[in-house]
């Protein structure tokens, strides 16, 4: 009878199938693209990622080899997203001392 490999050599060859889409330095941020990614169906992992020169240390966002352009759109998508608000909230944060609140201001 064969040897069965141990767990452990088995998730390794697993994660050898995953390639890295992101390198993020907080842990928070990793996990909310960790779950980003498992909401649209990507299989992901945060995995500590520890740079060399050309790399930046902190946690590696991994999926595997076949998802890793999907991966790459929804991230960017989800980018983009945040982007718009936060470019919409700019907006409205120099709206407050602009026109309106000019108006309001006027004694009667």
């Amino acid at each position: 009878m064969p040897k069965r490999p141990k767990k452990t050599q088995r998730s390794q060859a697993q994660l050898q199938d995953f390639v890295v889409v992101t390198v993020i330095e907080d842990l928070e941020q990793a996990k909310e693209r960790e779950l980003l990614l498992k909401n649209n169906d990507i299989p992901a992992i945060v995995k500590p990622h520890n740079g060399d020169e050309a790399d930046t240390p902190g946690f590696a966002v991994m999926v595997p080899e076949e998802f890793l352009d999907e991966a790459h759109v929804v991230i960017e998508s989800q980018d983009a997203y945040d982007d718009f608000y936060d470019f919409a909230l700019e907006d409205e944060d120099e709206d407050e001392g602009g026109f309106d609140s000019e108006f309001f201001e006027d004694e009667f």
